[in-house]
């Protein structure tokens, strides 16, 4: 696996496909983006990010390059810590381990790259399957809170995890 810079031109069409339902999307999302995903309003949102918080936009790809997975990263300077967002993996590689092998090449880059003394994310606690793949990776718990989100009659916490460099 590989991770390079996300090229709308060559990986948006592919991305839209991996939501499937307005659920997964506001789990992906926390509907920071329109549903259904459209290009105009992505690119809108992580133009936004970018020049807040100096996010990035990265692919993961197979050794033969096909994208199976997302993520937005950025280094807040002040703190020195990571923070990944809309971490998302193709529907068809999922539980292949393609998730857990991203996330280590994301927080490897984090750690050797941007010099972050720690890298951290959201995920609501409903989200199982995500939540067991960054415990799997070495993330932890740092701070929970209850009914932060709300989908439909759903009230969903937000779990904020770490992982911190090994001295």
């Amino acid at each position: 696996m590989r991770i390079r810079p996300y090229i709308s031109e060559l990986d948006f069409n592919g991305i839209k496909n991996w939501i499937t339902d307005e659920r997964m999307h506001a789990m992906w999302c926390a509907n920071l983006i329109q549903y259904p995903l459209e290009k105009n309003n992505f690119e809108n949102v992580l133009q936004d990010i970018s020049l807040r918080f100096r996010d990035s936009a990265y692919v993961a790809t197979t050794d033969e390059g096909k994208v199976v997975g997302f993520f937005c990263y950025s280094l807040n300077l002040d703190t020195n810590e990571g923070m990944l967002k809309f971490v998302m993996v193709d529907n068809a590689s999922r539980g292949k381990g393609l998730g857990k092998e991203m996330l280590k090449l994301a927080v490897k880059y984090a750690f050797e790259i941007t010099k972050a003394e720690a890298v951290h994310l959201n995920v609501f606690p409903e989200n199982v399957r995500a939540k067991q793949c960054y415990l799997s990776v070495g993330f932890t718990e740092r701070t929970t809170v209850d009914k932060a989100f709300q989908f439909g009659t759903e009230q969903w916490g937000r779990c904020n995890m770490i992982i911190k460099r090994e001295s």
